[in-house]
């Protein structure tokens, strides 16, 4: 049980030192001259779950009996928080939840810049503990952020911000998750509707390009590869006779390092390989001959693994993404997608939004535009919800329900002419249908 102890306030006795009583038997209380006024009047002393005395004060005497009323049915029901656990500080938690969490290295590596750029000189110093009792220093840290980033990034960062109170709880160190609590409101993330390239762009932004990498257009409007996995495309990934493209890596950067790694979701794919694609890769082969590049696999410090490339640079290395960007640059301006940069201009929206994931949207945009089955895009995609996100992304581009089932039934009830009948059943089936 737990009790409360009047820190300013002491037993009066007389000079035998016996306490000396009221008329109803309690002790006369007197200030103590040594901490009347010093300090937290009112303690509150109690037994943790496991037997060892701990005490703590307040200010108000209401605090301390609602404390009291707290602590004593936290630990009746097994619920009991150290108070004391909670003065770790967020930083020292985050780098825990960072090293201990079964992460691949890159998402290792971008959750620790993010929180180390962003979040660690706003609250990285402070006790987890005060942090998760006051929302209102969580919603601090969102509006700061917010000045400098986009809602999506935000969304992303307090999403890293808000494990690391989850992992705390787990671990008995706080109550509460301040993040979700109603205190706390991230901005809007306002999603633009996904306005596709047109196949005239597509041929602009090849012919654009480099020669030697003009065929990473068909690939990625052909197949459906991200970036990294055009960069770790390889003649060994392909059945040419069938034609299945088997897509089985990418290349990352960790460390400003290029490593090579699986897809992204750890999932290899097959993906058919149109014809068109095959002839544009074969042509592409007798123009720059493939290069075999060996790189770290997964980690900079992983086991070597070799692949023979169809991109690679002029040195014939493996494609760094930050390299490659400004060429990418120059073909989207080439091709009249985005303006020429006035002087002294920084690149905008529009060079974020026709990034060379552009491509992998006219393949799905067209499949799906052509009746396609949205399962089968996703897994070609390589999405890993079944299509969640696909539906998500597309469903504006995909024929509408109204539009299918009009032609479908316009069609069914069209009367069939005698020329319809003699072309698609014989003479023989149609006199039988006029007899």
């Amino acid at each position: 049980m737990a009790h409360i102890q009047d820190r300013w306030m002491r037993k009066s006795r007389d000079a035998a030192g016996k306490v000396i009583l009221d008329d109803e038997g309690k002790p006369v209380m007197e200030k103590d001259p040594e901490r009347f006024g010093k300090g937290a009047r009112w303690r509150v002393r109690y037994m943790d779950p496991d037997g060892q005395e701990r005490n703590r004060s307040f200010a108000k005497k209401v605090q301390a009996d609602r404390f009291k009323v707290d602590v004593e049915a936290d630990v009746q029901r097994g619920t009991y928080i150290d108070p004391d656990a909670g003065k770790v500080t967020f930083r020292k938690i985050a780098e825990e939840v960072i090293e201990n969490r079964t992460l691949n290295p890159s998402t290792r590596a971008k959750m620790r810049q993010r929180l180390t750029k962003h979040v660690y000189p706003l609250i990285g110093s402070q006790e987890i503990g005060l942090l998760s009792q006051r929302p209102s220093i969580i919603q601090s840290l969102v509006k700061q952020l917010s000045r400098d980033l986009s809602p999506t990034t935000l969304t992303v960062i307090m999403a890293h911000v808000q494990l690391v109170f989850s992992v705390a709880i787990s671990d008995k160190l706080i109550v509460q998750n301040p993040v979700i609590t109603k205190t706390v409101v991230l901005p809007s993330v306002m999603k633009k509707k996904l306005v596709p390239w047109t196949a005239d762009q597509v041929f602009d932004v090849a012919d654009a390009l480099p020669a030697r990498y003009q065929a990473m257009v068909e690939v990625g409007t052909g197949v459906g590869l991200r970036q990294g996995e055009i960069f770790a495309f390889s003649p060994d990934d392909i059945d040419w006779l069938p034609g299945v493209a088997h897509i089985q890596r990418q290349v990352k950067i960790l460390s400003n390092k290029l490593v090579f790694a699986p897809p992204k979701g750890g999932k290899p794919r097959d993906v058919p390989l149109p014809e068109s694609v095959k002839i544009a890769l074969a042509e592409h082969m007798r123009a720059v001959e493939p290069v075999t590049v060996t790189l770290p696999w997964v980690d900079v410090d992983g086991p070597p693994h070799t692949a023979q490339l169809f991109f690679t640079n002029v040195n014939g290395r493996a494609i760094h993404q930050a390299t490659f960007l400004p060429v990418w640059r120059r073909a989207l301006v080439q091709a009249g997608i985005v303006p020429p940069l006035l002087s002294g201009e920084k690149r905008g929206y529009a060079y974020r939004e026709h990034g060379m994931h552009m491509l992998r949207h006219y393949f799905a945009s067209v499949l799906l535009t052509e009746g396609e089955s949205p399962k089968a895009v996703a897994d070609w995609l390589g999405h890993g919800d079944g299509g969640a996100l696909l539906l998500r992304t597309y469903a504006h581009l995909m024929p509408k329900s109204e539009q299918r089932m009009r032609k479908i039934i316009d069609a069914a009830l069209r009367r069939p002419t005698a020329q319809d009948r003699f072309s698609a059943d014989g003479p023989e089936t149609a006199r039988g249908v006029i007899e």
